[in-house]
């Protein structure tokens, strides 16, 4: 393994960086999520435009920039610094590769192209609280009982004339009351032979309403779905197996997740670094204290372990390795110190609304209620690696 990174990566990092300094600073963060769309349209247009972020993964045979999970993961880590609020991870992390390796050529032709554009933006829509579940980070599901298992609730598909209709509703969904595509897990074929297929709804379908709710980190906007009576078109064929899409997206989601942890937890550490360095009592710097000192090690110390588990996790996704759920609760662990210890150090301050810390708090609470706890993503990392059944031979 070469971990060094290539120029183009480098290229893809230092230019995205820059960007983001530019637009999106502490104020212009404040005011793209108190916009309905919870993000900056702007903003979103450069970065499709200029740098053909919704597309870096994409092949170029459909618009896109042909590069892996790799480059993707590295562009997750320069938004996470700065907590930029964009449909990137609901559209290019989990939206995407689903319309890849599920979609037929018609639909692969008619949608990403656009979608590596950044003139369409999508969502994947799961039923309750189970995105973790249906991407396989904390367990193993097989019959897909996360759906509902075929009875009430969930999201339920019926073949009518025409097409397919849908009928459910479908809770925190990331980005789903601004995007235009939605990706809906759905059950059919009623319980004793139920499947888990996914089906396409336009965001102006009719019999859809999204509702966008208030959520602990608002840079992460979250919608209600209610479908009824909604047209929907089936992703794929009669026999595709969206169940196990859904547990091999999971491994791309957990590398891009924990890059993108590990960059907001790296950026709320340098932020703390540098204000103890210039806040005062007892009439020297507070980063002279030893106990301070130790504190702040302790926390890089994880931030550049998580760091090195974020970059193996996308080199190994890349190569079809499943590790990503082992990256993610490292990075979600490192992202919750750093940024508890940076609300701490900040003193007073680091309590107000008016400061940035604690939006990397939330952050990393907000994460852990989406795709973790910490937990369970090592027991069930455990598991797939059978680790108690090494340990006993």
């Amino acid at each position: 393994m070469d971990a060094r990174f290539t120029p183009e990566q480098d290229e893809i990092r230092r230019t995205l960086r820059e960007l983001l300094h530019k637009r999106c600073g502490p104020e212009e963060l404040r005011a793209a999520v108190a916009t309905p769309a919870g993000h900056d349209p702007a903003l979103w247009t450069a970065l499709a435009q200029q740098l053909g972020l919704p597309g870096l993964a994409l092949p170029e045979s459909h618009g896109g920039v042909g590069c892996s999970v790799t480059e993707l993961a590295l562009a997750c880590e320069e938004t996470g610094r700065v907590l930029a609020p964009s449909p990137l991870l609901a559209t290019a992390v989990l939206a995407a590769p689903l319309l890849l390796a599920l979609g037929t050529d018609a639909q692969r032709t008619d949608l990403l192209p656009r979608i590596a554009s950044g003139t369409l933006t999508a969502a994947l829509a799961v039923p309750g609280p189970a995105l973790a579940t249906a991407l396989g980070l904390t367990g193993h599901d097989p019959r897909g009982e996360w759906a509902g298992g075929g009875r009430a609730g969930g999201v339920q598909a019926r073949r009518a004339e025409g097409g397919w209709r849908l009928y459910g509703q479908a809770d925190q969904v990331l980005d789903g009351h601004s995007a235009r595509l939605l990706v809906v897990a759905a059950h059919t074929g009623g319980f004793a032979r139920s499947r888990v297929p996914l089906f396409l709804v336009r965001g102006d379908a009719a019999g859809l309403t999204r509702v966008r709710q208030t959520a602990l980190d608002a840079t992460r906007p979250q919608a209600r779905l209610q479908l009824r009576d909604t047209p929907a078109q089936l992703l794929g064929s009669a026999d595709t197996d969206a169940l196990t899409a859904l547990a091999r997206l999971g491994d791309t989601a957990a590398a891009c997740l924990a890059a993108e942890a590990v960059g907001a937890a790296g950026r709320v550490l340098e932020r703390t670094v540098e204000y103890v360095g210039q806040r005062e009592q007892f009439g020297r710097p507070v980063g002279s204290f030893q106990a301070v000192k130790h504190r702040l090690a302790d926390v890089y110390v994880q931030v550049q372990a998580a760091r090195s588990a974020a970059y193996y996790a996308a080199w190994a996704t890349a190569r079809g390795e499943p590790v990503g759920g082992l990256a993610l609760a490292q990075a979600l662990q490192a992202l919750r110190a750093a940024a508890a210890e940076g609300i701490q150090l900040h003193g007073g301050i680091g309590f107000t609304w008016e400061h940035e810390v604690h939006l990397y708090f939330k952050r990393a609470a907000g994460d852990e209620l989406l795709f973790g706890p910490v937990h369970r993503l090592r027991a069930h990392a455990a598991d797939v690696a059978q680790v108690v059944e090494e340990a006993r031979r």
